[in-house]
């Protein structure tokens, strides 16, 4: 990171540590998009690192402004509750950076977009 801006993909978590291989192959093409941008993983429960170390990990490496984003399909409860709870204690833990919290990235119109596309190519054979 060269950069003063990071983002977490922040996901629920779960019991089987492969459950998290989708967000890491988001993270990596990030990364390798991005490489000015701080990237760091989160999750709920049950998988490390918390949010609250994701980003005392950004901070300590020098973001200023971090976009929380939700790996979740929609805005259930965690992100209704849970998440924003999360997002202002780490607020009042680092007063000096922005930390915002987005949408659900399955609630974003290009991920819907490509989720239909894919839906699509199911249903035509065009899946490679």
């Amino acid at each position: 990171m060269s950069g003063d801006r990071a983002v977490v993909l922040f996901g629920h978590g779960a019991r089987d540590p492969a459950w998290a291989e989708p967000m890491r192959r988001v993270r990596d093409q990030l990364v390798a998009g991005a490489p000015d941008v701080g990237v760091e993983l989160a999750f709920l429960e049950f998988i490390e690192p918390t949010l609250d170390v994701a980003i005392h990990s950004l901070v300590a490496r020098g973001a200023r402004r971090i976009v929380v984003v939700p790996m979740f399909i929609a805005q259930g409860g965690h992100l209704k509750a849970d998440l924003p709870k999360l997002v202002t204690a780490a607020r009042v833990r680092h007063p000096g950076c922005e930390i915002v919290q987005t949408l659900a990235v399955g609630e974003a119109d290009p991920v819907i977009a490509a989720m239909a596309d894919y839906a699509r190519r199911c249903a035509t054979g065009d899946v490679g």
